[in-house]
């Protein structure tokens, strides 16, 4: 796709839309409960420090698979770019959430993708179920723990590999709102 049609192209509101650098185009939706989600989260990654290495929505290299762009991602401190991207290498957690439209994604495929990588720490995070799953001890296949976390659960430390706490607060995680009437 040309920069001129991609400048003249409406794409459906509530989706985001990333370019890769083959060519390819990703649309993704993105709910105002996945966004206020991992808004929510980004805020909790402060207690890290200002200028912790935290990204949402930004490509990571996975090289032998499609390289993906997590909802978060908390990266190492001495991690630096190779080319335009982190590795996966880099990579201490990483949070997915759920939307409609992801949910099989989110829990089957990421879940063993981000474990044969090797990610320390992957979180899917569930709006509609009200959970965070906290999935540790990544293997060629996945992981071997899964921990449900109900959200209005409080506090919740999450040790990272360098030794820091990133803390969730499972008590400030946005709920879907219930559906009313078409205006």
């Amino acid at each position: 796709m040309s920069v001129d049609a991609i400048m003249h192209t409406e794409f459906p509101e509530g989706y985001t839309v990333f370019f890769g650098a083959d060519g390819k185009v990703i649309m993704t939706p993105q709910s105002e409960e996945c966004s206020s989600t991992i808004r929510s989260m980004q805020i909790d990654t402060l207690a890290l420090g200002r200028h912790a290495k935290v990204t949402s929505d930004v490509y990571l290299d996975f090289p032998a698979d499609e390289n993906s762009a997590p909802d978060l991602v908390i990266l190492r401190e001495d991690a630096q770019k190779q080319g335009k991207r982190y590795s996966f290498e880099d990579v201490l957690l990483i949070a997915e959430v759920v939307s409609v439209s992801s949910a099989r994604k989110d829990y089957d495929d990421c879940t063993a993708k981000y474990g044969r990588y090797g990610i320390p720490v992957y979180l899917v995070v569930d709006p509609y179920a009200g959970e965070v799953v906290v999935h540790t001890e990544p293997t060629g296949t996945g992981y071997i723990t899964a921990r449900t976390h109900k959200y209005g659960a409080g506090k919740l430390p999450i040790e990272l590999a360098d030794g820091r706490t990133f803390t969730l607060d499972l008590d400030e995680l946005p709920r879907p709102e219930p559906e009313t009437g078409t205006r």
